[in-house]
């Protein structure tokens, strides 16, 4: 292959990079002596224009190719899930712009973007080496956005956390997926299933298996493996959070799923309640149930609603993990849906936080008693938010987690195996109802402080947060159309 058919293949990542850098020259040249905002709004269309014109590429030259062995796949399915993943960054952009922690707006969205980048690279990857060039070049770029509020120390604690953590899981997921090299002598996700079929859980499998959920387990930031997530989240630029708690998380379980389901084909064995059968399966189960858990009960204590929001997506976590374990068409467009869903409402949540942050100078619960008198458009978008993430009808999230409990009821039968899961499932849907309660308790019930400013929302910020609410509510009212264009992406697809 050429590298002009292998650049044709990566066009929509060389339009966003390409989209990078013209956002940092015009920054840096043109616009330097300009108001914050106003930099902030031009670098801003730039790069919602940069993500459309790869999304609109994407729709007008749709490819079929596996490029050098699985590197680079394009395939249905790849291109749907990036176009999700560019609308997510569009999202997380437009929210950026009312934001007045940094003066280096060109450095800020350019890091947006070259992330963006990584996630797509990752989401086409079927190359073990080149999934985790791929984690890499997500999380490096990450890691600066979360340390990019000079003004606050706690950003800069909250990106050391997170960089000392990545880096522990890199060397974990390194260390796993060099095993697997080992044991299959490919670094293909197809051909290591291939080499392993038949072969039973050796033990250097057994180790490979458990590296790699540590791995992925922090970037997805499940349980034992979340201990960044909420100080990253509290600490973090309010957008920079909002982009890890939906790209990143699209992207994470999108690679998670394809790499336990692909690459370790064979290898499942059983998470049936008193009948487990050693594989990868019961590990995922296990900790499912932790991150639910852990995350629900957590939650309930948080004052912080960005810290309240990290325990939230932990939990939301374990949800999506039932989803891997049942590992069949249903399971990957489940998961799909229920990561987009999730993130479109998250960046929804975490825009609110922008807004109120912004009026009351912090993001603790006090700060939002009284807002529906003060902002009601906002108040009644954060009240879709937040009872699409406790899953009720007929929003977004509802039906997330009826095709994930539902999948993974049909892959237990016929002895429903994995209801215990969903049974642990529901109970804590139910717990979450509490805390997000709390929250609408705040905004519609208490009366805010005497002497309490006015939240202030511009205009262009309550229209991207009404577009964010509507997106929820209508993916809830008719979550057949993106379900049908996952699974009609989904079925293609044959390995």
């Amino acid at each position: 292959m050429s590298y002009l058919e292998l650049l044709k293949l990566a066009a929509p990542e060389t339009i966003v990079v390409i989209t990078a850098l013209v956002v940092l020259v015009i920054d840096l040249t043109s616009m330097r002596g300009m108001e914050t905002r106003v930099r902030f709004v031009i670098g801003g269309m730039i790069a919602s224009v940069g993500c459309l014109a790869a999304i609109m590429w994407m729709l007008v030259m749709p490819a079929h190719a596996d490029a050098l062995a699985g590197m680079l796949v394009i395939d249905p399915l790849t291109q749907l899930v990036k176009i999700c993943l560019l609308g997510l960054t569009i999202f997380t952009v437009l929210i950026s712009i009312e934001s007045h922690f940094t003066a280096h707006v060109g450095e800020y969205l350019a890091l947006i973007l070259l992330a963006t980048v990584g996630m797509m690279f990752l989401i086409s990857a079927e190359d073990i080496l080149m999934i985790f060039v791929s984690l890499e070049l997500t999380s490096l770029p990450l890691y600066v956005l979360t340390a990019f509020n000079k003004r606050d120390v706690k950003s800069a604690e909250a990106a050391l956390k997170y960089f000392l953590f990545g880096g522990m899981s890199a060397a974990f997921m390194l260390f796993g997926l060099s095993l697997i090299y080992g044991l299959s002598g490919s670094t293909n996700l197809g051909q290591i299933a291939a080499a392993l079929a038949g072969k039973g859980l050796d033990p250097l499998l057994v180790v490979a298996i458990v590296m790699t959920v540590i791995g992925f387990g922090f970037k997805v930031a499940a349980v034992p493996f979340h201990l960044w997530a909420p100080d990253a989240y509290q600490g973090a630029p309010t957008p920079s959070a909002a982009l890890i708690a939906s790209g990143s998380k699209v992207a994470s379980f999108f690679i998670f799923a394809k790499v336990m389901m692909l690459g370790f084909a064979g290898a499942e064995g059983s998470g049936a309640f008193r009948a487990f059968v050693p594989g990868w399966v019961p590990v995922i189960a296990v900790v499912a149930g932790l991150s639910m858990i852990l995350g629900n009960l957590a939650a309930i204590v948080q004052s912080n609603v960005k810290r309240l929001l990290a325990y939230s997506a932990i939990a939301h976590a374990g949800y999506m993990l039932i989803a891997v374990l049942a590992h069949d068409q249903q399971a990957v467009a489940s998961v799909i849906y229920y990561a987009v869903t999730y993130g479109l409402t998250t960046i929804g949540a975490f825009g609110v936080v922008a807004v109120v942050e912004q009026g009351a100078g912090d993001d603790r619960l006090p700060s939002f008693a009284g807002l529906s008198r003060r902002a009601p458009v906002v108040s009644l978008c954060m009240m879709i938010f937040m009872l699409s993430l406790a899953g009720i009808p007929p929003l977004a999230g509802f039906f997330g987690k009826f095709y994930v409990f539902a999948v993974a009821i049909k892959s237990g039968a016929p002895n429903l195996g994995l209801l215990w899961l969903v049974i642990l499932a529901l109970a804590m849907s139910a717990v979450s109802l509490y805390y997000y309660l709390q929250v609408l308790k705040q905004i519609y019930v208490a009366e805010g402080p005497n002497g309490t400013k006015a939240t202030k929302a511009s205009v262009p910020a309550q229209a991207v947060l009404a577009v964010l609410a509507l997106g929820v509510v209508l993916l809830g009212c008719f979550p057949g159309w993106l379900v049908g264009l996952i699974e009609s992406a989904v079925k293609p697809v044959t390995h």
